[in-house]
């Protein structure tokens, strides 16, 4: 029997793309407050209901991203939850873990083994600013990616984005690493810089939330931050905007029409 070869999440995301031409990736922050009142008393809300939101979304998803912090907020059972979660994504659609971690040494190569290794997630979300010890244990392993934060999508993206001009700083940092292992967090609130954003990075991956409950121009982020019309690459996260879309028993496929108005507004471009 021969050796199974991982696929990395470059090669993934390709693939999935050019299945479905779907631009959209589906966050899932499954915030424990806001499920619906129909799955509080299960053994694990959070797996429940990511489970029904993956079946019913996927046809539309060329990408899933759990968001770390709303599975640790519920303890061991929310990790459980993240770990199944996981494991029941169809293996051919690339899953981002945001994580936003940045740190150096044995710390950051902890933290690539937890989420590459044992997890299993094919990308995740990394803070920049410790400078390039962040990347050695990434890109150490050869299928994984991580996608930079380059300029965010909150208010206060202002205070060092802007103000201290690391939207400038962190495009020409990523020149010296290949596209095929960094991507770039480029939020679609910040509609005055999408397009110095993508002519800055032209031929990066980019992810780029904010459409939905954050407000973001859609209409914009496919006017300014497609690469081209054969390789657009980008992926626009709605997470909220999908998962929340009901808070009735309804949920799953409120989700899909969700998900699925979002894949059809894309298809503008």
């Amino acid at each position: 029997m021969g050796t199974i070869v991982s696929k990395s999440f470059w090669h993934k995301y390709h693939e999935r793309y050019h299945q479905l031409r779907s631009h959209v990736c589906i966050g899932l922050d499954s915030q424990l407050d806001k499920l619906p009142l129909c799955l509080k008393d299960t053994v694990n809300p959070i797996r429940d209901f990511n489970l029904s939101i993956i079946k019913a979304t996927q046809d539309y998803a060329t990408a899933y991203k759990p968001n770390l912090a709303f599975y640790l907020s519920d303890g061991l059972r929310g990790l459980a939850a993240l770990y199944e979660t996981v494991a029941s994504i169809p293996p051919e659609i690339p899953v981002i873990l945001d994580c936003k971690v940045g740190d150096i040494g044995s710390t950051m190569a902890a933290y690539s083994r937890a989420f590459f290794k044992d997890l299993k997630v094919d990308a995740i979300t990394i803070n920049p600013l410790m400078g390039a010890d962040v990347l050695k244990p990434i890109l150490e392993l050869d299928t994984s990616f991580a996608f930079v934060l380059a300029l965010t999508s909150n208010p206060s993206a202002s205070d060092f984005f802007h103000e201290q001009r690391l939207k400038l700083a962190i495009p020409r940092w990523l020149e010296d690493y290949p596209v095929e292992r960094l991507g770039a967090v480029v939020g679609a609130t910040q509609v005055a810089d999408l397009q110095a954003m993508r002519q800055s990075m032209p031929d990066r991956l980019f992810l780029v939330p904010g459409v939905g409950a954050q407000g973001g121009d859609l209409q914009a982020v496919l006017n300014y931050a497609i690469a081209d019309k054969a390789e657009p690459r980008i992926l626009i996260n709605s997470s909220r905007g999908i998962i929340f879309a009901s808070s009735d028993e309804d949920y799953a496929t409120a989700a899909k029409e969700a998900a699925r108005r979002l894949f059809e507004a894309c298809k503008q471009i």
